[in-house]
């Protein structure tokens, strides 16, 4: 009966989303879900979510339990978030939300196939469980790479049991999984040196949310008038700030540069690498430095564009480990990118394919402060110029429609 319902409804089976983050936790990872779960139900599939119910970076908040958002079915799981304070937390939550996922998820009515991402590390476990009983195929969306991540930051050993186990699981996923979906071809790279996927994966970033984007002049901008004092000039990180992104050289830079009045540097958002910024404006007091917390999506386009060049930065052992996500919203926006990134990398390529900002290496702090200055004395018509190409790119080449669409092509063509 319920069968004979979905057809004449046109819903094509159900898919399984299972992450931690979801909507309308501010997490990039939990948008982009949401974003192909919506585009999947406006293609006739039922989608339903198992996330965490509490924030990611905050887990003071809390979500809805049970919630239907653009069609998409969201079941919230209990003790499933500790913040993101320790290592240690993270794992425990993690493996809780995984266990509650596992035995949810083999209850599922009409399962066609699942869709797991890498947040967190556990989730992909609950899919494997859940395939092997069911018999169904998983698409796996590489966000990042662990025990990658951890090892490269010096947070696990190389061979340690953990490492291994990770390693293990990875080798796994990567052979059970149907589709894979690497965001770049360092990551692509990375993955095919754990297992031969190549048949398999697909290589596509994430979309910017171009749809929430615009170019906003300054003397148009209600979040610029009412969070900037007068004309300054704005160099902004906005996003998490985590281990795998420092942005101590861009920060150094700014306490030699406090001397140019009208040059004020914004670090928007939160995370564990935040405590960087927070410490120096403690201890160093300087007067062209401030942090403010995450801004609400519903805002993003008029926070990103308060700012005239924004930071991206990318650690120096992770490339083809985690993706810079952060570049494509400023993109979007029509801003330059200022890049604290080795070469190469997948920022750097778009940077120097498209013309559209600056590199520096991490720990060149006088190589950081000169290029700052020679920025500040740009004319505005070159800066603009920059911003310009940087949205043409963005429609070109990452744009939300074309990429969102093609991500939900790979699942669909998963049987």
């Amino acid at each position: 009966m319920v069968d004979a319902m979905m057809k004449q409804s046109g819903k094509r089976g159900t898919i399984l989303l299972l992450t931690q983050v979801y909507v309308p936790d501010p997490a990039s990872v939990g948008q982009h879900l949401h974003d192909a779960a919506a585009e999947l139900v406006q293609r006739g599939h039922r989608v339903i979510v198992y996330a965490a119910s509490r924030g990611y970076d905050d887990p003071s908040r809390k979500y809805p339990l049970r919630e239907i958002r653009d069609g998409v079915e969201i079941r919230r799981l209990p003790l499933s978030s500790f913040g993101k304070k320790s290592i240690a937390l993270r794992v425990v939550g993690g493996l809780l939300l995984m266990v509650q996922q596992m035995v949810r998820g083999l209850f599922v009515p009409h399962l066609d196939r699942i869709l797991v991402s890498t947040s967190p590390p556990m989730c992909p476990i609950a899919a494997l469980l859940i395939s092997w009983i069911r018999w169904k195929p998983i698409v796996y969306w590489v966000m990042d790479l662990n025990p990658d991540q951890v090892i490269e930051l010096g947070k696990v050993k190389a061979g340690s049991a953990p490492a291994r186990a990770m390693d293990w699981l990875n080798r796994r996923i990567l052979g059970r999984a149907r589709k894979i979906v690497a965001l770049d071809r360092f990551m692509a790279q990375r993955l095919q040196r754990k297992r031969d996927v190549a048949d398999k994966t697909a290589v596509m970033p994430p979309w910017p949310h171009d749809d929430h984007m615009e170019m906003i002049d300054h003397s148009e901008n209600p979040w610029r008038t009412e969070n900037i004092e007068g004309e300054k000039f704005i160099v902004m990180y906005s996003g998490n700030h985590g281990f795998s992104t420092p942005v101590k050289t861009v920060l150094d830079a700014a306490l030699r540069m406090q001397d140019d009045e009208g040059m004020e540097f914004l670090f928007i958002g939160g995370g564990v690498g935040k405590q960087v910024v927070e410490e120096t404006i403690s201890k160093e007091n300087p007067r062209n430095v401030r942090s403010l917390p995450y801004q609400p999506f519903e805002t993003l386009r008029y926070s990103l564009s308060a700012a005239d060049v924004h930071l991206v930065s990318v650690g120096d052992d992770v490339v083809g480990v985690v993706h810079p996500c952060k570049i494509y919203g400023a993109m979007a926006v029509g801003r330059p990118i200022l890049l604290l990134a080795p070469d190469p990398c997948h920022a750097s390529d778009i940077v120097k394919d498209n013309a559209i900002g600056w590199h520096i290496p991490h720990g060149d702090v006088e190589g950081a402060e000169r290029v700052l200055r020679e920025i500040r004395a740009m004319p505005r018509e070159e800066l603009h110029a920059m911003g310009e190409r940087a949205q043409e790119a963005i429609r070109r080449d990452f744009s939300k429609a074309g990429l969102c669409g093609r991500f939900c092509d790979v699942v669909e063509e998963t049987v």
